[in-house]
């Protein structure tokens, strides 16, 4: 892969990760991300986001540095109202989940526990016609079940509407897109783990309920942000998404992504780097990964030796990579952890939710940085709620994965790992058993028959 990472060799790096220990500049870019109203796909706070992050990136000293529109599904919600109308009328608050369209429907509530196929297919004959419940977590040794697999097949089973219950306490109805880039199928809400807690009961006592969603879906546009550092025909792409949802500040996600990007990119500037760097932050990735799919068709994959995408880095304390079914980027992601002390967690499976995915489907190894702290429940936590605030940020976090993504990508420049084959990865998505809960989001690649 790689030469032996020797930080002494290179004065020039070792001089920018002294400077990026007391640097403010991934706090900085946070904060002012997270001031604006919000950040949602094809929103003006979305536009407003990608202005200050294209201000970032020029005074970073990034070349090149372009703004590239791309078109997109802009969904915006109205009000929202769920009761349970029997065996008692009762009111709960719920907020409509991204491209849920218009529509008022009644039915039996029916709990499909965590949502897995397994459940679904259980429930059977009761979910035609019905409001389905499912948790936003999943059973214990079982890989994370995402939230458009379990709605894809609650629609698929005749169901009239979803409730997508957090299983975090707080009061806080969770988000999150219900299909990418397009109206779905029937309307779908999230409610708070409290709400689900007596929803469960109701569907129990065989309970009915009423879910009445206003929203509207028209065309919109979106942009990604992109620039480079260094030279040569091959690249290595870092990448994070700047967008968020609506209900909260988008601090966790992805507020700290394109910061440590960001902090990244300032570490990488005035090195002599061995391969093109190309630097982006895409919009659009919490409804469809859409940002990250323009890119991806804009830039000529082939000259792309590699893909670092930072979704989930900065959060928490601990470092963990995404190496996506490639050996060599597990390797090297080792390999830099050992040489500076960090632990990087490693977790090998692949999986098509993030902006990894347009590039990882073209064979091209990718790897995720995301982040975690010990004890933590399955699931997003705050994310996803009106709780992604800016205030749950650890700066020192920022900087300490800035420095290591920029080691990471720096590295990266240094090696050539080979591409993912098609084989390779659909049987580790195949182990997974991710292919129904795909095919039920319609994410599944059109030419994997």
């Amino acid at each position: 892969m790689s030469e032996e990472i020797d930080i002494d060799a290179d004065d020039s790096l070792e001089r920018a990760l002294g400077r990026a220990w007391s640097s403010d500049r991934p706090w900085n870019l946070l904060t002012r991300l997270t001031e604006l109203p919000n950040r949602m796909g094809g929103s003006p706070g979305e536009r407003r986001a990608a202005e200050l992050v294209r201000e970032e990136f020029e005074s970073i000293g990034l070349a090149d540095v372009r703004t590239a529109e791309f078109p997109m599904a802009r969904w915006e919600r109205g009000e929202t109202e769920l009761a349970v109308t029997d065996p008692v009328e009762r009111s709960f608050r719920a907020i409509a989940l991204p491209y849920s369209p218009a529509g008022d429907v009644e039915g039996p509530i029916v709990d499909v526990g965590y949502g897995t196929p397994e459940e679904i297919e259980d429930a059977g004959e009761a979910l035609d016609g019905a409001i389905a419940l499912s948790s936003t977590t999943t059973p214990p040794g079982r890989r994370f079940v995402h939230r458009m697999e379990t709605f894809g097949h609650v629609a698929a089973a005749g169901a009239a509407g979803f409730l997508f219950a957090n299983h975090v306490p707080g009061q806080l109805p969770p988000t999150g897109s219900l299909r990418f880039d397009g109206e779905a199928a029937i309307p779908g809400v999230g409610v708070s783990r409290e709400a689900g807690d007596w929803l469960a009961e109701y569907a129990e006592r065989a309970g009915r309920g009423r879910l009445r969603v206003e929203a509207t879906t028209t065309e919109g546009t979106s942009r990604n942000v992109h620039g480079t550092l260094g030279g040569g025909d091959e690249e290595i792409v870092l990448l994070a998404h700047y967008d968020a949802h609506d209900v909260g500040e988008g601090a966790l996600d992805n507020g700290c992504g394109v910061a440590v990007v960001a902090g990244a990119a300032a570490i990488l500037a005035p090195l002599e780097l061995d391969c093109r760097v190309r630097v982006a932050a895409v919009g659009c990735e919490e409804v469809g990964l859409i940002g990250a799919e323009a890119l991806a068709e804009e830039l000529d994959l082939d000259a792309v030796r590699a893909v670092v995408n930072v979704d989930g880095a900065g959060r928490f304390r601990n470092l963990k990579a995404y190496s996506h079914a490639s050996d060599a980027i597990a390797d090297l992601a080792e390999s830099v952890g050992e040489a500076f002390g960090q632990p990087v967690l490693d977790e090998p499976d692949p999986h098509p939710f993030s902006d990894h995915w347009p590039f990882l489907r073209a064979g091209v190894p990718t790897l995720q940085l995301h982040s975690e702290r010990e004890g933590d429940e399955r699931g997003r936590g705050w994310g996803h709620t009106e709780a992604d605030t800016r205030e749950k940020v650890d700066p020192r976090n920022l900087r300490e994965h800035a420095m290591l993504a920029a080691l990471l990508v720096s590295e990266l420049t240094r090696a050539d790992p080979p591409r993912v084959p098609d084989d390779v990865l659909r049987a580790a998505l195949a182990d997974q058993e991710y292919e129904p809960g795909m095919r039920a989001a319609d994410i599944w690649p059109a030419d994997w028959t």
